[in-house]
C-alpha cells in the first residue's frame, strides 16, 4: 500500500499556493502555471512508481528457537528480529509488530537505519506479557520512503513466531526463603528425621541393642553369627500434583503485581515450585490435570528436561466451564498409579455437591496413596464472631452466611480426616509456602 508522506503534502501546498498567487498577479501566464503543476504531478507519479522496489532484497524473520520465544509473565522479555539487506544499500525502514493485547510496554513501531555495506542486522524488541499462554505473531509490517520522500510504501510480510509465556515463579520462590534455602537444606532450623526408613541399604554384624525384627535370619544361618539389616530413608518417592481446571478454578484473585489472576494461575505457580522442591529432595515429581475429563498426565520423573515438560503441560492450561468429574479422576489414579505416591490435590470443595462426590470416590485411592487436599479459603468465610464490628444489618446476614460456609468446610475436614485424608484451607498469599511445608512435613515424618 502506498500512502502520501508529509513531504508530498508540504510541497503540494507550496506549489499550489505559489501558482495561485502568481496567477492572481499575472493571469496571462496561466499556461506556465498549469505546466508547473503538471510537472510536479508527473514527478510525484514517477516517485510513486519507484517506491515498491525500494524493499527488494530486504528479508525479515524472527530469530527464534524451534519452540519459539520463551517469556515469563510480568517480566520484560525480548523478541529478536533478524533483517537481511542483500543489496547492502543504505535504507531507512520503519518496522511494526502487532503484539497480542495481553502484552504491555511494547513499542508499536521502531525506525531502523541499515548502513551501507552491512548485510545482516538484528533488532531486539522489548515486551512484557501480563498473562501466561501461547500466542503467535503472524505478520511483520514494514514502511519505507520513496526516493524523493513524497510517498510511503507499506507492506506486511508473513512471519511465524510463537510466544510462550510461562508462569512467574520469582515471587513464590522469594516467599520460600525461610523454608527452603538455595543450598538444598531444610529451612533455617535443623529438622530431625523420625524413624529409620524402609529402603534396604546393606547388611552388617549384629550390635547389642539392635531390634530382633531387623535380624536377617538367612544370612545369620549362612555366616553362623547374627547379621542385621540396615535401612535408609526413602529418597525416590513419587509426588504428584493433581490440579482441578474446572469452573470454580476460574475465580479471580489479585496477585502481587496488582494484575488479575485466577485460582488456576495460583495453582500452577504453586505446583511448579513444589516440583522444584521435590527434585532437590531427590523425589520424583509428576502432574495430573482434570476437569470433566483427564486433560494431561505427566508421569513422575526428575531432571531439567522433565521440569520443562511439566511447564509446557501447564502454561496453556485454562479453566473450563464444566464441573469436575471425581469419579473419572479416582478411576484413572487407581489404574495408572500402581506405586504408592503422595497426591497433592488442588481443587475447590466449597460446593456441597462437589464435596459429596469427592468424598464418595475417595475410597478408590485413599488406602493406596497418601492424599493431601488443599483449597483456597473462600472470600469472607470464617467464624461468626471474628473480624471488625458490624456496621449495618446487611453485614450481619453476610457474616452469618460466611459462618455457615466455614462450618460446612470444617465438617468436611473432619469427614476426610476419618478417611485418612488431610484437608487444608489456605490463604492466597501463603498457598505455596503451606504446600511446601506440608510436603516437607511428610518427608520428615516418613508418612509415605
Amino acid at each position: 500500500m502506498i500512502a502520501p508522506g508529509n513531504r508530498l503534502l508540504f510541497w503540494t501546498a507550496v506549489v499550489s499556493l505559489a501558482c495561485a498567487v502568481a496567477y492572481a498577479a499575472a493571469p496571462a501566464l496561466w499556461p506556465l502555471f498549469l505546466g508547473i503543476m503538471g510537472l510536479f504531478l508527473l514527478l510525484s507519479v514517477l516517485d510513486a512508481a519507484l517506491t515498491p522496489g525500494r524493499l527488494d532484497g530486504v528479508h525479515a524473520a524472527f530469530d527464534v528457537t524451534p519452540v519459539g520465544f520463551r517469556l515469563t509473565k510480568d517480566r520484560e522479555g525480548r523478541v529478536a528480529l533478524h533483517l537481511r539487506n542483500e543489496a547492502k544499500r543504505p535504507r531507512r525502514i520503519r518496522l511494526g509488530i502487532a503484539f497480542p493485547p495481553v502484552f504491555r510496554n511494547c513499542e508499536e513501531t521502531r525506525t531502523l537505519t541499515l548502513p551501507a555495506g552491512a548485510e545482516a542486522h538484528t533488532l531486539n524488541w522489548p515486551c512484557t506479557p501480563t498473562k501466561r499462554g501461547l500466542y503467535r505473531l503472524e505478520n511483520l509490517y514494514l514502511e519505507i520512503g520513496s526516493p524523493l520522500g513524497f510517498w510511503l510504501f507499506r507492506t506486511a510480510r508473513p512471519v511465524q513466531a510463537e510466544l510462550r509465556v510461562y508462569p512467574n515463579l520469582l515471587s513464590e520462590r522469594n516467599r520460600l526463603a525461610a523454608i527452603f534455602l538455595n543450598r538444598g537444606t531444610l529451612g533455617i532450623h535443623a529438622r530431625r528425621r523420625v524413624g529409620k526408613g524402609r529402603d534396604f541399604e546393606k547388611l552388617r554384624e549384629y550390635i547389642p541393642g539392635d531390634s530382633y525384627e531387623d535380624v536377617h535370619w538367612k544370612a545369620t544361618a549362612r555366616r553362623a553369627r547374627p547379621i542385621t539389616k540396615i535401612y535408609q530413608v526413602e529418597r525416590t518417592q513419587e509426588v504428584y500434583v493433581v490440579m482441578d481446571a474446572s469452573r470454580l478454578s476460574a475465580r479471580t484473585l489479585t496477585d502481587e503485581g496488582g494484575s488479575p489472576a485466577t485460582q488456576l494461575d495460583r495453582f500452577i505457580q504453586a505446583a511448579m515450585v513444589l516440583g522444584m522442591i521435590a527434585e532437590r529432595q531427590g523425589d520424583l515429581f509428576g502432574l495430573l490435570t482434570f476437569s470433566d475429563r483427564i486433560h494431561g498426565f505427566v508421569r513422575a520423573r526428575t531432571g531439567r528436561a522433565h521440569f520443562n515438560a511439566c511447564r509446557d503441560a501447564l502454561y496453556t492450561l485454562e479453566p473450563r466451564a464444566v464441573s469436575p468429574d471425581f469419579d473419572e479422576l479416582c478411576t484413572f489414579i487407581r489404574t495408572r498409579l500402581t506405586r504408592r505416591a503422595l497426591l497433592v490435590v488442588l481443587t475447590n470443595l466449597d460446593d456441597p455437591v462437589l464435596a459429596e462426590s469427592f468424598t464418595r470416590n475417595l475410597d478408590l485411592i485413599n488406602r493406596r496413596h497418601l492424599i493431601l487436599v488443599n483449597m483456597l479459603t473462600p472470600r469472607g468465610a470464617g467464624p461468626l464472631f471474628t473480624g471488625p464490628e458490624v456496621s449495618d444489618p446487611d453485614e450481619v446476614y453476610r457474616r452469618l452466611g460466611a459462618h455457615l460456609q466455614w462450618r460446612d468446610l470444617r465438617e468436611l475436614q473432619r469427614v476426610l480426616y476419618r478417611r485418612g485424608v488431610t484437608m487444608g484451607m489456605l490463604e492466597n498469599a501463603s498457598l505455596t509456602p503451606e504446600l511446601v511445608s506440608q510436603y516437607l512435613n511428610v518427608k520428615q515424618r516418613q508418612l509415605l
